[in-house]
């Protein structure tokens, strides 16, 4: 599904990702873990098409055709998801809207009919039941006023509603408390868990990965991806921290 090849980028002329190579297949769930500063948000960026994240080198293959011919908006039509550390605010547009112009509009650019309004409504419901998030919740500004937890969860639903092939979460865990950690990962899994889907999970602790279970694990340190393995990797690093493995 997803093939990157000696990727190398620079922001502000400074080099960030220096040869960085992964492969994932579908129905596969991998996790990025590493050390602040390894680039492993300038990876997700990078893959979702965020504006100053320059490719030097290198390919990325996205069900193969080649992800940087094409714009952000293209690559999310083709069935990538990119999810934010920080999801942003949308003060005077109300959730329901923009959720369902951005569906319609990924619809319009496969060639698909729009969905009316009682589809989108029903489908919706579907969506934020999964993540335990009240619908008149969807009816606010897109996350104006949200606890760290409700925007997390609100963009699961997002993810739901616009059903990715390839999901990129960029540290969905972050500002999560147990409670909601456990709903954002059953969440994940009940979206994303699928044969015909995958997900790349990048996080700094391995308590995501409890909730959703990676087949492999990768370390990423100075910009490339020094080891590999199984879930019982991210139980080293718990334990045992980056140290030993960079250094390695």
């Amino acid at each position: 599904m997803l093939t990157i090849d000696n990727l190398t980028n620079e922001i502000d002329g400074k080099a960030i990702l220096k040869g960085l190579s992964l492969s994932i297949k579908a129905g596969e769930i991998h996790a990025i873990m590493g050390p602040n500063g390894a680039g492993k948000s300038t990876l997700a960026y990078t893959l979702g098409g965020r504006p100053g994240y320059q490719v030097t080198g290198g390919t990325a293959s996205f069900n193969g055709v080649n992800l940087f011919s094409l714009d952000p908006h293209e690559r999310a039509a083709a069935g990538l998801f990119l999810g934010f550390q920080y999801p942003v605010e949308i003060p005077g547009v109300s959730n329901l809207q923009f959720l369902r112009e951005s569906l319609n509009s990924q619809r319009k650019a496969r060639g698909e009919e729009p969905l009316s309004g009682g589809e989108f409504i029903k489908l919706a419901k579907e969506k934020a039941a999964l993540l335990g998030l009240d619908m008149e919740m969807l009816k606010r500004p897109v996350n104006v006023g949200f606890s760290g937890g409700e925007k997390k969860r609100a963009e699961m639903v997002q993810m739901g509603i616009l059903d990715p092939k390839l999901a990129i979460l960029d540290e969905t865990d972050s500002g999560l408390d147990i409670d909601a950690l456990k709903i954002v990962g059953a969440g994940i899994n009940a979206i994303m868990r699928r044969p015909d889907k995958a997900v790349l999970l990048i996080t700094h602790y391995q308590r995501l990965l409890d909730y959703v279970k990676p087949d492999y694990v990768h370390v990423l340190a100075g910009g490339r991806i020094v080891k590999s393995g199984g879930p019982e990797l991210a139980l080293e690093l718990e334990r045992e921290g980056y140290a030993e493995v960079v250094a390695a």
